[in-house]
């Protein structure tokens, strides 16, 4: 079997979802927490509301007559993001429980359901 072209990856699951909030480890952006605002599986990076911003340079459409520089969130790297508990307010590794029959979230550090 030939090896895996770079950036990619065999398990394409993330350890956070669209809705999660986050604190971010790593990085310029150290600290900060925010909600997920989209996440992308396939290049394991996370794009997280408020945190990581960019300006990106628009050109005039339909939709924005005027065009311009818009500051938006930029993606992050998912290693660089960690769920943050809702018991204590930091962040919290994630392990997985069979609970009532349903695979469920649960934050290692208190052991408490996260959803």
């Amino acid at each position: 079997m030939p090896a895996p072209k770079a950036g990619t990856h065999h398990n394409n699951k993330l350890h956070v979802r669209k809705g999660d909030t986050v604190m971010v480890l790593s990085g310029k952006n150290k600290g900060q927490t925010g909600t997920v605002l989209l996440a992308i599986p396939e290049t394991q990076k996370v794009v997280v509301e408020g945190v990581n911003i960019v300006k990106k340079h628009v050109k005039p459409s339909a939709s924005n007559t005027a065009g311009g520089i818009e500051e938006r969130p930029g993606a992050l790297h998912a290693s660089k993001v960690a769920l943050v508990d809702p018991e204590t307010g930091k962040a919290t590794r994630v392990r997985k429980s069979i609970q009532d029959g349903k695979k469920v979230r649960v934050g290692a550090s208190s052991g408490k359901v996260i959803d």
